[in-house]
């Protein structure tokens, strides 16, 4: 018998998904919600953007949304953008599996392959860092540049006692149905640099967490280290010499500024830009100052 999350009040299906808007797709572990972007009539005459796909792939907690600037931009810009739901986050299903690297490559994998998107331009904010690292890793022939935001994995992300006591099995379960939906809708806001955007960042956060499975998903995904380490992942794409772009806020409380040092040494041939007074998600932040870098970088040619 699952544990009873009182506050976890709804289904995901047919009828309840309506108000996500996007589209929906079946894949071998469940339904993925997504959304595709852009407009081939966008695209300036004469102007050559190479490979045109972007992939967003988000992080731990936070679904989709919080690419809604950069979905918005590139979108614009003529390029042809998808950002989808990781499993158990956003309108996904929550698949009663083991949230690990494997579960969310392979998700991203089918996800590509049902949509025929054969070469992309690849994005991973925190946890999507991991994950679209270890995608590089497998599937090197998808991948035309990869751009990092704030990426976890350059070593463990440093738990609070709470959140240590929360990954022992029973004891996990009964703290975040008690005091689970408070902590996280808070904690969310500590990924944000700029206090006026808390409240709507919060507000849109705390929809998906009505839903049957979120907290499963994330007892799951904690307790297989999404949060560890994957350095070796990182080294391992750094020998690739994929196009890297990353971005990382000098403030951010999430995962800290000076874990960059230990990915540009992981992947040497990187492209870094620190951006000022700005937390865990600077594309989100920043906008402005974010966006003109990853399209000068996506419409550059690179040897």
């Amino acid at each position: 018998m699952p544990f009873p999350y009182l506050d976890e009040t709804k289904a995901l299906n047919e009828s309840t998904r309506k108000e996500a808007g996007g589209s929906f797709i079946q894949l071998s572990d469940g339904i993925t919600h997504y959304q595709l972007g852009g407009d081939d009539s966008l695209l300036p005459v004469g102007e050559g953007l190479g490979v045109r796909e972007v992939v967003l792939v988000h992080g731990f907690s936070v679904p989709s949304f919080i690419y809604d600037p950069t979905f918005e931009f590139l979108s614009k810009q003529g390029f042809h953008v998808l950002r989808y739901d990781l499993f158990g986050r956003g309108y996904s299903d929550r698949p009663k599996l083991q949230y690990d690297i494997h579960l969310f490559v392979k998700q991203l994998k089918e996800l590509l392959d049902k949509l025929n998107f054969k070469k992309i331009n690849l994005v991973g904010l925190s946890m999507g860092g991991p994950i679209t690292a270890k995608f590089v890793a497998e599937y090197p022939q998808y991948v035309s540049k990869h751009i990092l935001i704030d990426p976890a994995g350059a070593k463990p992300i440093k738990l609070s006692t709470l959140l240590k006591i929360v990954k022992i099995p029973l004891l996990g379960e009964l703290l975040l149905g008690l005091f689970g939906s408070v902590s996280m809708v808070k904690s969310v806001a500590d990924d944000l640099f700029t206090p006026e955007l808390v409240e709507h960042f919060q507000k849109k956060y705390s929809i998906q967490m009505g839903y049957h499975g979120f907290k499963r998903a994330i007892l799951s995904t904690m307790r297989n280290n999404m949060l560890g380490s994957f350095l070796e992942v990182y080294e391992q794409i750094g020998k690739l010499k994929k196009p890297t772009l990353l971005f990382w806020g000098k403030q951010d409380a999430t995962v800290p500024f000076e874990h960059s040092e230990i990915i540009l040494k992981a992947i040497p041939h990187t492209e870094f830009h620190a951006i000022e007074d700005c937390g865990h998600i600077p594309h989100y932040e920043k906008p402005d100052e974010v966006n003109p870098i990853l399209l000068e970088f996506l419409k550059r040619k690179h040897e």
